[in-house]
């Protein structure tokens, strides 16, 4: 399958960034990349924001979402748990592994709210199918990944090399297991 434009723009995007070690990578210099004008890429995505999101966005489905794995034929409450720990394993392992997509997710995503809810709409709608919620608007589901941010949110990254890691996320979980 042929790939459209505006995934070439993220691939190239990406691959900029990666071959520069860091997410300062110019409009002007993905759009000479892809043998293309600067303002062609402006049909593509409204502003640079939108471009660095879609970019983020792409990543977090690709080495986040897309990494965790549940059994499914487990009890409600121990898929949970299991999706919640493979979700914040592969944030924390995202954040080592590629500290370059995880600044620019940090910049363009977690820092601004709108942006991180429909990111994460995905994990909301997981979350809400393991518990059987058909919540349209995914309140419960929020709430519970909130629960975690702790081990989500880049402004407690130094706090995911410690030793008592997996204690307290344990320890979030017991205090939210019941309330489910």
């Amino acid at each position: 399958m042929p790939q459209t434009t505006r995934e070439r723009i993220l691939i190239a995007a990406e691959h900029l960034i990666m071959q520069t070690g860091h997410a300062k990578v110019t409009l002007s210099e993905i759009a000479q990349q892809l043998g293309m004008t600067h303002a062609a890429l402006y049909k593509h995505f409204k502003n640079k924001q939108d471009l660095w999101a879609a970019v983020a966005t792409a990543w977090f489905n690709r080495d986040i979402l897309s990494q965790i794995q549940v059994a499914p034929q487990q009890p409600q409450k121990d898929q949970l748990h299991d999706w919640l720990w493979a979700f914040v394993s592969a944030k924390k392992q995202a954040a080592t592994s590629n500290p370059q997509m995880f600044a620019l997710n940090t910049r363009y995503v977690d820092n601004h709210p709108q942006v991180l809810r429909q990111v994460l709409t995905k994990a909301y709608r997981e979350i809400d199918r393991i518990m059987g919620y058909h919540d349209p608007h995914y309140a419960r589901a929020e709430t519970i990944l909130a629960t975690f941010t702790v081990f989500t949110l880049p402004a407690f990254r130094d706090t995911w090399k410690t030793p008592d890691y997996q204690q307290r996320f344990e320890l979030i979980w017991s205090l939210i297991e019941n309330g489910l």
